[in-house]
């Protein structure tokens, strides 16, 4: 399981999926079979910055898999 605070510090989120659309890092929160919701975790001055961000996600999860939840604070620039 997976829990983000979002850039602004506003909401804490628990997503199934992160994924990078331009400069914008987006968390699916649900599916449906016919549709999808999402909200925007962060935006960030780059494409390529948002990228690293999913590439410090990623390193969080690999050492935190403790098999229950992980949490991960998006930055915020």
């Amino acid at each position: 399981m997976l829990w983000l605070i979002t850039q602004g510090k506003q909401s804490l989120v628990n997503v199934r999926e992160v994924t990078v659309k331009g400069k914008t890092i987006e968390g699916i929160v649900d599916s449906s079979s016919l549709d999808q919701w999402s909200k925007t975790l962060g935006k960030y001055e780059s494409k390529e910055r948002a990228m690293e961000i999913i590439i410090d996600l990623s390193g969080k999860l690999e050492e935190e898999s403790n098999g229950i939840s992980t949490l991960f604070h998006m930055p915020d620039k």
